[in-house]
């Protein structure tokens, strides 16, 4: 199903199509599926070692993450982002699971990805027990030769449930 808009400008009709959100729910392309499930183990690999270091190398240069605190941009302010998180907590089985429907191309030359999934992550302060969080997330990386980086990152956290 497609929404139709026609709109008068300047007396002449201009009409165009937009897809629905239903049109998005087509199969990815198997090679670019992969890329997406290899960058997130990558991602859980480096969050369940609590590597600052290895989180970052997965953002470009001029990276944009966008969490609970704000945007931090750079691919340094990432990795001191997550020093200072992982100073204060450590984090173990973290698995970020790609959306079926993930990742689709932006574009034409094939270079740039969006995808969005959600994550979950078991949690250990400095005191207390083990707290179960989890959340979703959208990104859109980039290739530069068989690479792929994140080049913007946002995640929210999913309320916990009240008791």
């Amino acid at each position: 199903m497609k929404s139709s808009y026609v709109f008068a400008l300047l007396g002449l009709a201009i009409s165009f199509t937009l897809p629905t959100f239903a049109q998005q729910k087509n199969t990815p392309d198997p090679q670019l599926r992969q890329v997406a499930d290899d960058l997130s183990k990558k991602f859980d690999q480096a969050w369940n070692n609590n590597d600052a270091a290895a989180l970052a190398a997965l953002f470009t240069e001029d990276a944009i993450l966008v969490n609970n605190t704000g945007p931090v941009y750079g691919r340094d302010a990432i990795e001191k982002q997550y020093a200072d998180l992982f100073k204060q907590m450590h984090f173990s089985n973290h698995i970020a699971k790609p959306d079926q429907y993930s990742p689709h191309i932006i574009g034409t030359t094939g270079n740039e990805l969006w995808w969005n999934g959600e994550w979950n992550v078991t949690v250990q302060g400095q005191t207390g027990s083990p707290i179960q969080a989890k959340g979703y997330w959208t990104s859109i990386v980039v290739r530069d030769g068989d690479v792929w980086k994140d080049r913007l990152q946002i995640w929210n956290a999913a309320p916990s449930p009240t008791k």
